[in-house]
């Protein structure tokens, strides 16, 4: 899906005018609320692009803004109807973090550090499967079925028409280590790591245990850039409950400089490929001599 028909990026366009057109009148978005008689998070979500506004929101705040320029106020009006298109991802039901896969299908370049899984992208159905199944364990079969397909459905942005120009992943240990869904699953996983690791576009580094303490132990996190200049980078979080988007240009700056750390304490591209093999190995020896 490209950025100009995904109705994520289209509600982001909109949210970025309409607080452009707010800040233009000196206004902050408790007296929009207040005037409007809704809430402030409402203004504040559709400010953002995390929420679907209607063309009625639109000719409201149109209105309360003297937007009096025909042109201007049909192109608000179209962004509208455009954002409240469906995604690919809504013919798998609720998925709890399409804002997220959203920005991902509209991206041109993520950088990514992971420190417990394999990052979806890069993960095989079975390692998939058994991630969903461990960390939501009260989720219904056909629940867990959706999700694992949603994921690998994502992952044609690093192989199909539209691919990403660059997946760049930092990895901890640990991912290599932890043995999810049992020998067989992490030895075809961490072949696959490897196998994708060859493309063009995908670079996947991995921080030692040697390395010690290092800045992603505070957590993992995404950066995720666009092709048009008007659509800012996002750092994201996810939540158990909820996520977290940072768009504010001293926040991106600080997690690019953060991921820049990363890369460094991390073993290079070809270092980083040694180790893979080296677990892979260990897993499928585990298999092939299961009593030692």
């Amino acid at each position: 899906m490209s950025a100009s028909s995904n109705p994520t990026v289209r509600r982001r366009r909109l949210g970025a005018q309409l607080r452009h057109l707010r800040e233009q009148r000196g206004m902050t978005a408790e007296q929009v609320a207040d005037v409007l008689m809704v809430s402030q998070s409402k203004i504040s979500r559709l400010e953002n692009g995390r929420r679907s506004i209607s063309p009625r929101d639109v000719r409201d705040l149109c209105e309360l803004y003297e937007v009096t320029d025909p042109k201007m106020r049909n192109s608000l009006l179209e962004m509208a109807r455009e954002s409240k298109q469906r995604g690919w991802w809504n013919d798998f039901g609720d998925i709890p973090y399409s804002v997220y896969i959203g920005l991902e299908a509209a991206a041109y370049s993520i950088r990514s550090y992971e420190s417990s899984f394999v990052p979806g992208l890069l993960q095989t159905r079975e390692y998939a499967e058994a991630v969903v199944h461990g960390t939501q364990p009260d989720t219904d079969a056909d629940a867990i079925r959706r999700r694992v397909e949603v994921r690998l459905k994502r992952q044609d942005r690093l192989t199909g028409e539209d691919q990403l120009s660059s997946f760049w992943s930092v990895i901890d240990e640990a991912v290599l280590a932890r043995e999810v869904g049992g020998p067989a699953v992490m030895g075809q996983q961490l072949r696959r790591l490897l196998e994708t690791s060859e493309q063009a576009n995908v670079n996947i580094q991995v921080i030692p245990f040697t390395k010690g303490a290092h800045p992603g132990m505070t957590g993992t996190f995404s950066l995720m850039e666009f092709p048009e200049s008007a659509d800012s980078t996002v750092v994201y979080f996810e939540g158990v409950t909820s996520d977290l988007y940072l768009e504010k240009e001293a926040d991106v700056r600080r997690y690019t400089g953060l991921y820049d750390h990363l890369r460094a304490a991390a073993f290079g591209v070809a270092e980083s490929r040694s180790l893979i093999t080296t677990y892979a190995e260990v897993y499928e020896n585990e298999l092939q001599h299961p009593d030692r």
